[in-house]
């Protein structure tokens, strides 16, 4: 099968009916074989319902209905799951991705030989308070993940190869950075495609401010276990050292002062009534806590079941 379309949908029912055919009229003039993955993310408008309907008339539609809404992640990672095509396209269901992008992005995957490639609407419809927080999302996702050439990370439509998608968890709230995870995970071929970004037609955006706050906090999760993940010592142990080593320079200094004073008969102050001493001993014990952390963490990640699995592109 040439390419598979995931959908991650909540609430679309309008929609629906409108992008998979035009789905299938872009499959049809190109003649490709394809599949439509539709996941219902717990929708209460009708939605699945309307996946029946159209089913009848297309085969091509397969579905996945979640008991309630566990958010976008959760539907692309089973919509990931289930695709058996040789590149997935992901979208949107309100209809602001054009499905008329999908012979572009299939062309750059299979002919120009990326492993990703990321849609991006340089020209959009989002009121001034959703763009100019995501270019700053944007920026700052630039500059943690090192991928220098995406201008919209969190863009919905995007292309890949399947093994990719088949070597890739998307929990939480990760969808946002997905070309960040596929990096982390050994695909480094990424690329950009402008993309026509379209109104809404139907329904209301399900976006809200408080995705930016929990964002990054999934950013610096996923910078801190890709980067440390199989090695915490790495990081808390680090940490915990240099934190332990400051608090006993200083301590040693002040004890070092106070004798100082003592043999040359001049007036000083108990350790204890030193401001020094109470940064010392804070240093101190949190470089013990931070140490004792890692220790922690690396028998947690020597039990994982995963501890030595590995990302392997080919055996000969």
């Amino acid at each position: 099968m040439d390419i598979s379309v995931v959908v991650p949908l909540y609430n679309e029912v309008e929609s629906l009916p409108e992008l998979t055919s035009w789905i299938s009229r872009v499959m049809f003039e190109n003649k490709y074989s394809y599949e439509i993955v539709l996941v219902d993310d717990g929708s209460t408008d009708g939605s699945w319902e309307m996946i029946g309907k159209l089913r009848e008339n297309n085969p091509s539609i397969r579905a996945i209905k979640f008991r309630r809404n566990y958010g976008k992640s959760a539907a692309l990672n089973v919509g990931f799951e289930a695709a058996k095509g040789d590149v997935v396209i992901t979208m949107d269901a309100d209809l602001q991705d054009s499905p008329d992008e999908i012979p572009q992005l299939y062309r750059r995957i299979k002919e120009d030989k990326y492993d990703l490639v990321s849609g991006w609407k340089a020209k959009r419809y989002d009121p001034l308070t959703k763009t100019l927080p995501t270019k700053l999302f944007n920026s700052v996702t630039r500059k943690m993940s090192g991928i220098k050439n995406l201008h919209d990370f969190n863009c919905g439509l995007k292309a890949y190869r399947q093994n990719v998608v088949k070597n890739i968890e998307v929990y939480g709230e990760m969808h946002r950075y997905i070309p960040v995870i596929a990096k982390w995970a050994g695909f480094t071929k990424i690329g950009e495609q402008i993309v026509e970004h379209r109104p809404r037609k139907y329904g209301k955006t399900k976006f809200g401010m408080s995705r930016f706050i929990n964002g990054f906090l999934d950013l610096l999760s996923i910078f801190f276990v890709g980067k440390f993940g199989k090695r915490p010592m790495h990081f808390f142990g680090t940490m915990g050292v240099l934190s332990f080593l400051a608090g006993l320079v200083i301590t040693i200094w002040m004890i070092a002062d106070k004798l100082y004073s003592i043999a040359h008969k001049q007036p000083y102050r108990d350790i204890t009534e030193q401001p020094l001493f109470y940064i010392a001993l804070v240093a101190i014990i949190l470089g013990s806590q931070l140490f004792l952390t890692g220790f922690v963490a690396e028998l947690v990640s020597r039990s994982s079941h995963d501890r030595n699995h590995y990302q392997v592109e080919e055996r000969i």
